[in-house]
């Protein structure tokens, strides 16, 4: 299966100046970041530079955008595969710049963005290392939240609250209900508030689903009462018939095109994920959407050290981290990459930004937030069972 990353592009492009920054200081361990377009915005880039400036450090700061996570994830398979055939990184620093540089990107950062669907799969192939979290200044603060459960795994991937940190969220995001407001408003319908909503029967064949065995089969888990990451699906008896009832509701199934029907008029209703969701917010007034208050299925972005980077971890990785962290940064880091940043939910509300604080999207409540879960890894013969149930969902349509 899919996950959002692999239809999703960056909406923020970054320009040959904002790939380098620093001076060029060569005693200098300087630091390289390979990271999702627009999922770190250029203003906080120039925060850093800042920062770094502030703070007399002259190292070099290299940041390249790709443009899906799942060509970091394929980045780092190759540097694996480049590893075991020993063929040794002769590239230079201009390999960092698209175009001029080596086109196979030889150069191993220091560190890349992935996803949390991602994480397990990179755990069990051995293409990231574990990272120190006595070096990580907020990794307590994130005591309170799933945060440390999601990037604690033992050597399989799976969630381990004794094995070791392989990761530092740094922004998430959530499946969410968008819906035309205008439309329900003009009908006399009632907002939608949770996923129980999708059956109302004056929404007949108006709405829009992720084409997703786990987003679609997980939210009528929940509506159920259930766990989106149940492995036993047959331990919910009403599941499949409830299935077929929402394939009554559904006019099509997209991932990547499920929100331009929606600002036609083409569907009055929508599920999708909150960073395609909240840019279609901004540039239509008629497009509301909310969190489900049952709680929903959460993703995270984050940052990973691949296992070919060299043994010595630049100082420099902990700052970038740590960084991010800061409730300053991570407050704009929220608002201008549409992902809320984990540092942000144990700030005071009062020290937030009124625009973040009064998103729904990026500030949800702490109760719908502790309902909501993310998609942890299932066993392959479990896999098998959400495909041949999603398989016998769409042969019915």
């Amino acid at each position: 299966m899919m996950n959002r990353r692999s239809f999703l592009t960056g909406s923020v492009g970054l320009t040959l100046g904002n790939l380098l920054a620093g001076c060029t200081g060569q005693n200098h361990p300087g630091l390289n970041v390979q990271m999702l377009n627009g999922s770190i915005p250029p203003q906080v880039l120039s925060e850093f530079r800042k920062y770094l400036r502030q703070s007399s450090n002259p190292a070099k700061v290299n940041f390249l955008p790709e443009s899906q996570i799942q060509t970091l994830f394929s980045l780092l398979q190759t540097w694996k595969q480049q590893s075991r055939e020993k063929n040794p990184s002769t590239s230079s620093f201009w390999d960092w710049i698209p175009f001029l540089g080596n086109s196979q990107r030889r150069t191993i950062p220091d560190l890349v963005t992935l996803g949390d669907y991602w994480l397990s799969q990179a755990i069990r192939q051995k293409l990231i290392q574990p990272l120190q979290p006595a070096k990580l200044n907020g990794w307590k603060s994130l005591v309170q939240a799933p945060w440390q459960l999601l990037v604690t795994r033992d050597s399989q991937g799976q969630p381990d609250p004794k094995g070791e940190v392989w990761a530092a969220p740094y922004r998430f995001g959530s499946t969410v209900i968008a819906y035309r407001q205008d439309i329900f408003k003009e009908k006399g319908l009632q907002p939608p508030e949770d996923w129980n909503d999708l059956w109302r029967p004056e929404l007949k064949r108006q709405i829009s689903l992720l084409d997703q065995p786990r987003e679609v089969i997980g939210l009528v888990l929940k509506s159920l009462g259930a766990s989106y990451n149940t492995s036993e699906l047959g331990s919910v008896p009403e599941l499949e018939s409830k299935l077929q009832a929402l394939q009554s509701q559904v006019k099509l199934y997209s991932s990547d095109a499920y929100l331009q029907p929606l600002l036609l008029g083409d569907t009055w209703l929508a599920v999708g994920w909150s960073t395609d969701v909240l840019p279609m917010m901004q540039r239509s007034q008629a497009i509301a959407a909310i969190i489900p208050k049952s709680g929903t299925a959460l993703w995270a972005d984050l940052w990973v050290r691949p296992a070919q980077s060299t043994t010595a971890i630049p100082p420099l990785v902990w700052e970038w981290i740590n960084f991010c962290w800061q409730p300053e940064i991570a407050a704009q880091l929220s608002l201008l990459s549409k992902a809320t940043s984990p540092a942000i939910l144990q700030t005071e509300p009062a020290n937030l930004p009124l625009a973040l604080r009064s998103s729904p999207l990026l500030w949800p409540k702490d109760e719908t937030l502790e309902a909501s879960e993310f998609l942890y890894p299932l066993p392959e013969s479990k896999i098998t069972e959400y495909q041949q149930v999603w398989k016998r969902l769409r042969q019915a349509s």
